[in-house]
């Protein structure tokens, strides 16, 4: 079992994404410790890839600055072994299925287990094709974190009841990226996965403003961040640290007042 559900227990959750090795993997463990000091409840830690489909350009670029720098799958699983040097928040990776499996599949999860990985995020591994990796993943108490878009409708059901740790709701069409509007309806999606299963539904894509993050986890169990923090990292590079914090914190304190 993971330690997902925890992560859900204390009101609604603040999800937290960067991008492993940018600016460089040392700059990943402080901006990880900061922004849990800061309030987030759990970090999707992205392991670059050459073609990452799901990404705006925002997280491309970002790939592609760590890629550069030298960031590969080992040194991703380092990042977190300096992690849990000093904590133990909850952990994710966010990756394509190309990185695990050029890695192998048992190598994978067993490292994620040793350093006690909660769950992985695969957005180019369709539901139909998740038992690759499920099993083994499972063995090694690890979550293959299912993704439910605006365009599943009767899938959603399908796709929720065999979901575990948390259901990330993509809230937009299109890929990552900061947007003015949400426009999905997030309420008839959640109503529909909670007819099947009480796993933690958390909404991403998109959101940028403690306005947004608001909506969305007023409809669900949480909001997922990614482009607005990388953005911030790629604004300030090595000394992001205070920019991050204080990012992080105003949208963990919006959230504080759904409580």
């Amino acid at each position: 079992m993971s330690n997902l559900k925890q992560v859900f227990e204390n009101g609604k959750a603040f999800i937290a994404f960067l991008t492993a090795g940018d600016p460089y993997a040392d700059k990943t463990v402080d901006y990880i410790l900061t922004m849990e000091e800061a309030g987030a409840d759990l970090v999707e830690i992205g392991i670059p890839f050459s073609d990452p489909t799901a990404e705006g350009i925002v997280i491309q670029e970002a790939s592609i600055r760590a890629l550069r720098a030298g960031m590969t799958t080992d040194k991703a699983f380092g990042i977190v072994e300096k992690v849990r040097e000093k904590s133990q928040i909850p952990l994710v990776f966010m990756t394509y299925l190309n990185p695990v499996f050029h890695y192998g599949y048992k190598k994978f999860f067993t490292r994620c287990e040793q350093l006690g990985i909660s769950g992985i995020i695969i957005p180019d591994m369709p539901y139909e094709e998740k038992g690759e990796l499920d099993e083994i993943a499972r063995s090694h108490g690890v979550d293959v974190i299912s993704m439910i878009a605006p365009t599943s409708r009767q899938r959603i059901q399908m796709i929720a009841k065999e979901a575990r740790g948390f259901i990330y709701v993509v809230s937009s069409m299109g890929v990552t990226g900061v947007r003015t509007n949400i426009e999905t309806d997030i309420d008839a999606i959640v109503a529909s996965i909670r007819e099947v299963t009480d796993v933690p539904a958390a909404v991403g894509f998109g959101i940028s403003t403690p306005e947004q993050a608001v909506k969305m986890a007023a409809a669900s169990d949480g909001a997922i961040v990614g482009s607005a923090i990388v953005k911030i990292i790629e604004k300030y590079g090595d000394k992001a640290d205070d920019a991050v914090r204080e990012y992080v914190k105003s949208m963990k304190d919006a959230l504080k007042t759904l409580e």
